[in-house]
């Protein structure tokens, strides 16, 4: 939601559903599970660094859950949940400003290696999309490695569109929602 004025008024992630999955606000509770679900080398190799281990999780969930220092800006971040398998396959993540017209959210995805290509990402994405809508969003964007075909094909399939914009050496891919 935002104020008439354009700046933003606190969201902050709601637990929702979609056919396969339960995204749940993410705690620091979930730093043990999560180092696991995010310790192959491999998630790295768009987006630099190392696996974190479940403390240095457990240190930045709780920074994430205090929010933004800054007021016309929230952040989302979501466990994502297979329900049938009862664990953690990776997080969902929005940052939401506002523009001249109203709510922005540059949004993230990252699914463990032993849950890719099962459809998880591109599930989960498309109902942060859904939930961002409801929320009063009216244009999303991921910014991704021009090498990284998985999350290209996750933000073709939620119906963003690449751009010719680039920052910090990936491309922008935009969809306006509303």
């Amino acid at each position: 939601m935002f104020h008439p004025g354009g700046s933003v008024i606190s969201i902050r992630p709601e637990t929702f559903r979609t056919d396969r999955l339960t995204l749940v606000p993410l705690e620091v509770a979930h730093a043990d599970e999560m180092a696991t679900v995010l310790s192959d080398p491999a998630l790295h190799t768009f987006i630099g660094g190392a696996p974190d281990t479940a403390q240095a999780l457990r240190a930045r969930y709780e920074r994430w859950a205090v929010g933004s220092p800054d007021p016309a800006e929230s952040w989302c971040n979501w466990a994502i949940r297979l329900d049938d398998a009862g664990c953690l396959t990776g997080t969902l993540q929005a940052t939401v400003t506002a523009d001249e017209h109203g709510a922005v959210a540059e949004i993230a995805w990252v699914v463990g290696t032993p849950w890719q290509r099962r459809g998880i990402a591109t599930e989960a994405a498309r109902g942060l999309v859904a939930w961002l809508r409801e929320h009063g969003v009216h244009t999303v964007v991921a910014h991704i490695h021009p090498g990284h075909e998985a999350s290209a094909a996750v933000a073709a399939a939620i119906g963003l569109t690449s751009t010719d914009e680039w920052h910090d050496g990936e491309v922008r891919w935009r969809l306006t929602i509303g």
